[in-house]
């Protein structure tokens, strides 16, 4: 199963304050190990909100909100796309990693991917087929 791993905002993320250089090589351990064990599909840090954009629909209008958000408990600083064989393999992995925002009270939200048997027969097989072909597109621009 794929997993996506949340790393939730803090005050000091928002901030734009940089890790330390010991949390980078912590951290560069950590995914080292993500990798090895065929766990990590990817993953990166994102810049604070202030450098972001959100586009909100509603009514039938499409409204730009530029960054900085407020609740910075709902931001994200981070992510990792895992494949894990079940979600406490997920929980295991997380529980190993380093603390994210040091010196901060820091969340890791860990979320699974839907896949194409949890869509019912809505997900008919020419639409399954119409995906594959574009996760296939994907995957060759990604290899180029």
């Amino acid at each position: 199963m794929r997993v996506m791993v949340l790393v939730k905002a803090t005050k000091n993320s928002e901030a734009g304050v940089m890790p330390s250089e010991k949390l980078f090589a912590d951290m560069g351990k950590y995914n080292e190990e993500l990798v090895k064990a065929g766990v990590m599909l990817d993953g990166d840090g994102l810049k604070p909100s202030s450098s972001g954009k959100r586009v909100r629909f509603s009514g039938g209008t499409t409204t730009v909100i530029d960054g900085p958000f407020t609740e910075t408990k709902e931001l994200v600083a981070g992510y990792w796309i895992w494949q894990v064989k079940s979600m406490e393999e997920a929980v295991a992995w997380a529980r190993r990693c380093p603390p994210p925002m040091p010196g901060e009270e820091s969340d890791l939200e860990i979320r699974p991917f839907f896949e194409a048997e949890d869509f019912g027969a809505e997900f008919t097989p020419e639409l399954r087929a119409k995906e594959d072909q574009l996760r296939a597109e994907l995957e060759q621009r990604r290899g180029s």
